[in-house]
């Protein structure tokens, strides 16, 4: 064999439909019977199209509003940090039960008064609870949430 003697068809001719019950795909062309799918133009309908019933997407109420994407941070006040000494982050605030999972943004908020010197490693903080940590004796840092430690198998 040589290449030149190859058979090679690059384009395929289309199969007629609709030319006679004998022909195989005759009569109905392989289209089933009636309906509007068995028409011609069918294809240009919409996706969502029911056959001029109201589609489904038009029929659900929607929701007003939008739902962000953005966690919001957890919330901690300044008179529950009277308790706490030292180093204070998110895994200390997790421990003494002030919020929920380490892994969060935490954002500290003045209320009350702060008495205790502590050292606040947290993502956010209001001005006037930062005033007050620094008036008795503390310090604010701004650091990232922690991630999450994943283990691979």
């Amino acid at each position: 064999m040589k290449f030149n003697d190859l058979k090679i068809t690059t384009h395929k001719k289309t199969k007629r439909v609709g030319r006679g019950i004998a022909a195989g795909q005759g009569k109905t062309a392989g289209r089933g019977t009636k309906g509007q799918k068995s028409r011609t133009g069918h294809n240009k309908l919409p996706s969502g199209f029911m056959g001029g019933q109201k589609a489904f997407v038009q029929a659900v109420p929607k929701l007003k509003g939008f739902k962000s994407l953005h966690k919001k941070a957890e919330l901690v006040y300044t008179d529950r940090l009277n308790d706490l000494t030292g180093e204070v982050d998110n895994f200390t605030l997790f421990k003494n039960s002030l919020i929920s999972t380490p892994y969060t943004k935490v954002k500290v908020l003045l209320r009350g008064e702060i008495k205790a010197k502590i050292a606040l490693k947290t993502q956010l903080a209001s001005k006037s609870a930062i005033a007050a940590i620094k008036k008795a004796g503390g310090t604010f840092e701004k650091t990232p949430a922690p991630l999450r430690k994943t283990t691979k198998a």
